[in-house]
């Protein structure tokens, strides 16, 4: 009953201690009680009521129960840290048990052996168990003995096996009233999705499993162990160290297994060091190898050596000393039939390279290099990019660039089964170093248009394709009512000065769950077939210059297209280009208030240096016609139209140049359906809106209760035009919550991602619309990404704050343009020019992009 029932089991067991029992029960009960503490609660509780079992089973002269209670005792001091401990009495357990006890005190063994990652010995452990299990027709122990023999073929990368025991386990639970065993094979075979590469998968039966246990009211700390992996697989690092230190900390507080302990950490170290701050991943790393080495668990002490090398690398060591010992991680993890094998081989080869170990590089790297042809896609991609590396040592261009597109070509397989436009972002990161390679090779090669073709290849890439549409699910659109409802009542409250607590753990409780379903979903587009064509382009451009920057090195590198060529200029460093955009963010945040006139010469200089810093002498070439720049991601809030060699020619922005293409091609809906949506709380009231209703004839007009989220989606769905004035809200931490307000809530980029056809051109005429996450390799995250591979050919949003007053002039005539036959970019160039050149105006014109070709 304890895996049945684990408060009910365990509330009955201290009745039959309340009752005067005979040795005999006492045992079980003590058993019982000390089964419920070692898996969920206190260790010491847990060895003091199983040593108390032990004891009465040996008083009442029970060999099998008293075979059968060291068996639990044995894992339990295991999972204490005490190894020798629990290795010795599960040996006397086997050996004072017989027949059908002894196959259970097995299975217990292989367990053991399992958690110190002695994976073979568990195999031979499990196969002398099931024939004895199946012959006694014992149900649930055969598909405990199953469950866990699929688990370490998961740890020994035989995911097809593993899912042929997992298959035949889960058909036995469900004969059984085993939930909480149910829910650990749910959670195993989540594992299982991951190993296989399916990560919708994965998460939707971890988030399966965590609902199970939470019934049963059993926490799991193995789940936090495997979702964290799945949340670094994903690109959510951040998320996963969080989760980690969370879980370390909890199961602290119940004083829990310490097995568990330096698992979390060992994972903790990894989330670490893939978020970026490898001092944390040292210290976590640092700490697991002590904690493994003092539970003699070599196969975990290895994977922790590994992330602790690769965190002291990510700090910046390098020496002979790591490359020795990334080697002799290799080797042991080799030894262990361990997947991580070749990431340590890798390791090695990169220390190698850096100190210019040539040989020693080739031999690491070749071995790494193995794994390019099988196993999952992250493993295959450890393999090419161990051979993007060996040609690039043996000064092979052509070698780097095959290695790359293979690479790249694994993860868009891979990014393909991702559904949610966050997780492909993110996925991309993946691919950084092959990207940057083949960059760095196609730059030695003398080609702009090589280097151009590879800028494109790894840019972003979520707009390549539309996002999976969400599904159907009443939960989901319960959920995202629930939370407008939820979200409205919060801001209204802190508008109040009267914030509601209660309100805004829902509103987080919410976002999670939404977050949750939309991470579930599997990608269903194919692979991208439409590769980037730098000749298709340049024949697309005509008049227009195209103008792509890339950084390599952390120095920018302008690929000007136009005139049937690609010619490259370098310009500045993009860390001192970055700081300068801030400054300029900043300014534009003061000249949107009355009374900063003093500060428009200093922002106009600030634009200058801008230029010097992003286009260097291109801004000399760029000719007198239309402009489009692709800026990396973390150059998205620049507003360049300050550029003074931009600031009067018609200018637009794209994220990259095959969204430029597809947005410059993409045909505008029949019927020409114009829509204008008035949001609340705006200084103006939106004014300029009842003006344009009367220019546009008759258009679709919603404002105060008609514009309500469900009715705006409704309109928006293949309009021609539409034109938003609403509040819009940016956030850092989800950007796929960014949102503008509506009379019942907000309206967020999840929304935006249920239109069959987002409008042809949509002005967002209020703060800060533009501003987008940089995530991934080279990918951002917004209401204007989330627009664009919907069918939105043109978006004109703002990256700075602006007045509101003075918006309505500025979109007046950028609508009397639109209205004479105007792209969005030729009618924002004529709408800035005809303002008045105070400060307030002219800031509130720079803080406005185009994007797009529409």
């Amino acid at each position: 009953m304890v895996f049945a029932d684990p408060g009910e089991a365990r509330a009955r067991a201290q009745g039959v201690l309340d009752s005067d029992p005979t040795p005999w029960h006492a045992s079980v009960a003590h058993q019982v009680i000390g089964i419920w503490q070692r898996d969920w609660g206190d260790m010491r509780i847990a060895l003091h009521h199983l040593r108390r079992a032990r004891d009465l089973a040996a008083r009442a002269q029970a060999p099998d129960r008293e075979g059968d209670i060291l068996a639990t005792l044995g894992v339990a001091l295991v999972h204490s840290g005490r190894t020798r401990q629990g290795l010795e009495a599960l040996e006397r357990g086997v050996a004072v048990s017989t027949g059908h006890t002894r196959a259970r005190v097995l299975f217990r063994r292989a367990y053991a052996s399992w958690v110190l990652g002695r994976h073979r010995e568990a195999l031979e452990d499990v196969r002398r168990a099931i024939p004895v299990l199946r012959q006694a027709d014992d149900v649930i122990w055969t598909a405990r003995a199953l469950t866990l023999r699929a688990t370490v073929h998961l740890a020994l990368g035989a995911v097809d096996r593993a899912e042929a025991d997992f298959t035949a386990a889960h058909a036995q639970w469900d004969t059984t009233g085993q939930e909480h065993d149910k829910a650990d094979v749910v959670e195993s075979r989540g594992l299982a999705a991951f190993r296989s590469g399916d990560i919708p998968l994965a998460l939707r039966l971890l988030d399966e499993a965590e609902e199970r246990y939470a019934k049963l009211g059993t926490p799991s700390f193995m789940l936090y162990i495997r979702r964290c992996e799945v949340l670094m697989a994903a690109g959510l690092a951040p998320e996963a160290l969080a989760e980690a230190d969370t879980a370390i900390g909890a199961l602290d507080g119940i004083g829990g297994q310490s097995t568990r302990k330096a698992e979390l950490l060992l994972v903790a170290a990894r989330a670490a060091r893939l978020a970026g701050d490898p001092h944390t991943a040292i210290a976590r790393a640092a700490l697991a190898v002590r904690l493994f080495a003092g539970q003699r668990r070599s196969w975990w002490e290895t994977h922790a050596r590994l992330v602790l090398i690769e965190s002291r690398v990510a700090a910046g060591r390098r020496s002979g000393r790591l490359v020795a010992d990334a080697a002799a991680v290799a080797e042991r993890l080799a030894s262990f039939g361990a997947p991580a094998a070749p990431e340590a081989s890798l390791l090695a080869g990169r220390i190698a390279l850096s100190l210019g170990w040539t040989a020693d590089a080739e031999r690491h790297l070749a071995v790494a290099a193995r794994s390019r042809h099988s196993g999952p896609p992250l493993a295959r991609m450890t393999g090419w990019a161990a051979q993007a590396l060996r040609a690039r040592a043996a000064g092979s261009g052509r070698g780097v660039l095959e290695a790359c597109r293979r690479g790249l070509d694994v993860l868009d397989d891979h990014r393909m089964t991702l559904g949610a436009s966050e997780l492909r972002a993110r996925a991309t990161e993946q691919g950084a170093e092959l990207a940057a390679l083949a960059q760095r090779a196609s730059l030695d090669s003398g080609s702009p248009r090589r280097l151009l073709m590879w800028s494109e290849r790894w840019r972003a890439t979520v707009l390549s394709t539309p996002p999976t549409r969400p599904p159907a699910d009443p939960a989901l659109l319960g959920n995202l009512t629930a939370f407008r409802e939820i979200a409205a009542r919060a801001e209204e409250a802190r508008s109040d000065g009267r914030p509601i607590p209660v309100l805004e753990r829902e509103q987080r409780r919410l976002e999670r769950e939404i977050r949750s379903r939309t991470l579930h979903m599997r990608g269903d587009a194919p692979g991208d077939g439409d590769r980037f064509e730098p000749g298709r382009l340049l024949e697309r451009l005509g008049e227009v210059r195209l103008v792509e920057l890339a950084v390599l090195d952390g120095r920018v590198q302008v690929l000007l297209c136009g005139q049937g060529r690609v010619r490259r200029f370098e310009a500045g460093l993009l860390a001192d280009a970055e700081t300068e955009a801030e400054h300029v963010q900043a300014g534009l945040r003061r000249l949107a208030h009355p009374g900063a006139e003093a500060r428009l010469p200093v922002v106009e200089a600030m634009g200058r240096r801008l230029e010097e810093l992003l286009l260097g002498p291109a801004a000399a070439q760029l000719g007198s016609g239309p402009v489009v720049v692709v800026p990396p991601s973390r150059l998205h809030r620049v507003p360049w139209a300050l550029l003074p060699s931009l600031r009067e020619r018609v200018l637009s922005v794209s994220p990259s140049a095959s969204s430029w293409l597809r947005a410059h091609e993409t045909e505008p809906p029949p019927g020409g359906r114009h829509v204008l949506v008035r949001g609340p709380g705006l200084a103006t009231g939106g004014a300029e809106v009842p003006e344009l209703a009367d220019r546009y004839g008759r258009p679709t007009l919603l404002e105060h209760e008609d514009a309500r989220v469900p009715r705006v989606l409704e309109e928006l769905d293949g309009a021609a035009l539409a034109h938003i004035a609403a509040h819009g809200t940016f956030r850092a931490d989800s950007p796929l919550f960014s949102a503008l307000r509506m009379a019942d809530g907000p309206l967020i980029v999840h929304d935006f991602e249920r239109l069959d056809r987002s409008p042809y051109r949509i002005i967002l005429s209020s703060c800060d619309t533009a501003r987008l996450a940089s995530v991934g390799a080279d990918e951002l995250l917004g209401l204007v990404t989330a627009l664009l591979p919907l069918g939105t050919a043109g978006v004109l949003a703002s990256s700075a704050p602006v007045n509101d007053h003075a918006v309505v002039p500025l979109m007046l005539a950028l609508h009397k343009g639109l209205s004479a036959g105007l792209s969005l970019a030729e009618a924002l160039r004529d709408a800035r020019a005809s303002l008045p050149g105070d400060a307030l105006h002219q800031a509130t014109g720079w803080a406005f992009t185009a994007f797009g070709a529409a």
